[in-house]
């Protein structure tokens, strides 16, 4: 989902769905900074603690509704979204940067990893990657 998503010039990421915060680290090694977002209070601490013991000073992570996003430090390079939805929440989109793009998990009971690519004029365009199976947004 890294690879889809971040690009070569990407400068900020929005991890979705923080859990242990090893997707947080992965964007770590390839932007500047990142925001996770974690529902779970006990999930955002320990990957918190976790992060900060691992020397990842370019990662914060925040308890936060995933649906919502992180819009104070958008717009975003690169969107990883860990959870699934019927549909990506409007909010996520309108925090992706022009030219970033946006890798989730479409769908309810069969879902497609598919990547959101928004252009120049803030046009989105996306691709379908294949079938996947992650946890629901909560």
């Amino acid at each position: 989902m890294s690879e889809l998503a971040v690009r070569a010039d990407a400068r900020a990421a929005l991890d979705v769905g923080t859990g242990s915060g090893y997707q947080a680290a992965v964007l770590a090694e390839l932007v500047p900074r990142v925001d996770s977002l974690e529902l779970s209070a006990d999930l955002a601490r320990t990957a918190r603690e976790r992060l900060d013991a691992l020397g990842y000073a370019n990662v914060r992570v925040h308890r936060a509704d995933a649906r919502l996003g992180w819009s104070s430090a958008g717009p975003y390079d690169a969107i990883v979204v860990a959870c699934a939805a019927p549909r990506v929440p409007e909010a996520l989109l309108e925090q992706l940067a022009p030219g970033g793009r946006l890798v989730a998990p479409v769908g309810r009971y069969e879902q497609r990893l598919c990547v959101f690519e928004k252009d120049s004029d803030g046009l989105l365009e996306s691709r379908l990657e294949g079938w996947v199976a992650f946890v629901p947004m909560r």
